[in-house]
Parts: C-alpha cells; structure tokens; sequence
C-alpha cells in the first residue's frame, strides 16, 4: 500500500518493511504490487470519486488543444 499511496521505489518500501522486523525482497514486493496493485489502485480512485461526489456541483472538465510538437500538430485534452 505504501508503494501505491507514496512515490517510493520497491527498494524503498522494502527498507521501510524491513525496519519493522519484516525480511522481504524487493522482488517479492514487485510480484505483490504485479497481483494486488490493481485492486489497491482502484479502491483509491473510487474512494477519491465519492469524496469529489460529496461537493455541491462536482463535475469534470475537459482541457482540449491543438500544439506543435516536433513540426507535426498534436491533439491533446486534459481531464480534471
């Protein structure tokens, strides 16, 4: 949960565990966050929609442009 909820590398998050007396490699971690990241992540993403949800006139809003990358013209939008 740490390695979705903080930007913390695996090799972090293992230092972290294993300062609580939990000997763990970092690629059992990676192999972890591989199977229950997912879940995790959308649990987050839905509690984060019901909070939003709770304000009076919650709402998204699309960002659309036309820039210039590189000399070809890029169609880029933007969610908030």
């Amino acid at each position: 949960m740490m390695y979705v909820r903080f930007p913390l590398s695996l090799r972090n998050v293992e230092d972290l565990v294993s300062e609580r007396g939990i000997d763990i490699c970092h690629e059992t971690m990676r192999f972890w966050w591989n199977r229950f990241g997912p879940i995790f992540a959308a649990d987050i993403r839905r509690q984060r929609v019901n909070r939003m949800r709770g304000f009076q006139k919650w709402q998204w809003h699309l960002d659309e442009m036309y820039v210039r990358m590189n000399g070809e013209m890029m169609y880029l939008w933007r969610g908030h």
